[in-house]
């Protein structure tokens, strides 16, 4: 039976010296990482190979494998994140307020690690990357746990990240990955307590309502995401087109791509034929409502309750024509999962109301929702986006993974 608590024993022992170690040190290890990846870029692509050939052997939906798969831009990609990581300001000791109280005593409430961040992901071998620089650049170590799909991915690229921070002076248990990629070891991460301090999961439905439901340890959940574009009536229409072809299909299997489209009653017979002529191009399935139908056809399959709740990670997008914002709005309330949305409109009244009432962790106008990423808000990565609203929402980056610790100084004060 696997034995966590080696991992966490060797994690708490390293993030003794990470949490103490300057950030020169720290942007050494992430440049060291960043030169690993590119140089070794041949041997993550032979092992990815492995991975991706056995997804397909599986029948795993093409989609879906995109998110697997690497090649040299993608390392590279990655790379440059690990350095834009590097490039950021440092979380650690910022201070967060101070003050001089009546009876002499000084409050500081500064920044510190949130100690040992435990990730459990699926099938995307970048995360393995950007989780580990996140961590490392926040002081925090980091236990990763992806899925069976990428183990032989996630092993080489934790490999070198390890050989190449210990380089910089820091321990190589900063970063550990969980090679077993049993169910039994996903349930052993949940009930760490005492080893973990947190635990992330980043992945579909499934997962993230597993890990919520049964963890004892505190948890950050990050978001599946049923993302919704409402075009209005003031729209531009060539412009909601590209908006929604550039959210749908340049990455379907991704949480920040569009599922739904809700479309305004006064627009909907003008520009569904234009949207459906670019949307072929991709072979996108459409799943409409009865005006939908009406004006393409049946070419559009009918769409159900539980479309419009489905994030299909695919190409697929469930239509529906609405009579105005508040509608829009509304739809978005009942089957939305606070991802992200948009609204295509030139009105400044309706793009007010929209950013007003949809209660979303990114609320975009006129702009794709595949912007709902970490390096695209400047954080250079992200650990997961965040669909909760307790501590962290949206991309998380480096200031989320840090908490407070209040420092206190007197010169003799007694309480009374």
């Amino acid at each position: 039976m696997f034995d966590f608590s080696e991992l966490g024993k060797k994690a708490k022992e390293a993030k003794k010296v990470l949490s103490t170690s300057s950030v020169l040190v720290r942007n050494e290890a992430l440049k060291n990482i960043a030169e690993a990846l590119e140089k070794h870029k041949r041997i993550i692509i032979d092992q990815n190979r492995i991975d991706v050939k056995n997804a397909e052997e599986k029948n795993v939906k093409s989609s879906l494998v995109d998110r697997l798969y690497l090649n040299e831009k993608r390392i590279s990609s990655i790379a440059e994140g690990v350095l834009s990581v590097a490039s950021l300001s440092d979380p650690v000791g910022l201070i967060d307020s101070g003050e001089i109280r009546p009876n002499g005593i000084r409050i500081v409430k500064t920044r510190v690690p949130l100690g040992v961040i435990g990730i459990i992901y699926e099938a995307r071998p970048n995360v393995t990357a950007d989780a580990a620089a996140l961590c490392l650049k926040s002081g925090n170590a980091v236990i990763l746990r992806g899925g069976s799909d990428a183990i032989y991915s996630n092993t080489v690229i934790c490999n070198i990240m390890r050989e190449a921070i210990a380089k910089a002076g820091l321990p190589e248990d900063c970063i550990q990955l969980v090679t077993d990629t049993s169910r039994e070891t996903a349930n052993l991460m949940m009930k760490a307590n005492g080893y973990l301090d947190v635990l992330i999961p980043r992945g579909g439905a499934g997962l993230i309502k597993s890990v919520v439901e049964n963890a004892t340890v505190p948890v950050i959940e990050t978001g599946t995401g049923n993302c919704h574009i409402y075009v209005d009536s003031s729209a531009e229409l060539n412009m909601a087109v590209e908006i929604i072809d550039n959210a749908k299909t340049q990455r379907p299997g991704v949480c920040n791509a569009c599922e739904t489209i809700l479309l305004h009653r006064e627009i909907a017979e003008e520009i569904l034929p234009k949207l459906k002529r670019t949307l072929d191009k991709h072979n996108v399935e459409l799943r409409g409502c009865e005006i939908t139908k009406m004006i393409l056809g049946d070419c559009v399959k009918p769409a159900t309750d539980e479309d419009y709740a489905t994030e299909f990670l695919d190409y697929i997008l469930a239509v529906k024509v609405v009579d105005n914002v508040y509608e829009a709005i509304d739809h978005i309330g009942k089957y939305s999962t606070g991802h992200s949305e948009c609204i295509v409109t030139q009105s400044l009244a309706a793009a007010e109301e929209f950013q007003k009432q949809v209660d979303s962790a990114a609320v975009y106008v006129n702009a794709s929702t595949r912007f709902t990423d970490g390096n695209e808000f400047g954080l250079g990565a992200e650990i997961g986006i965040s669909t909760q609203k307790l501590h962290a929402r949206g991309p998380m980056g480096l200031s989320e993974l840090t908490t407070v610790k209040y420092l206190i100084n007197g010169n003799g004060q007694i309480r009374n």
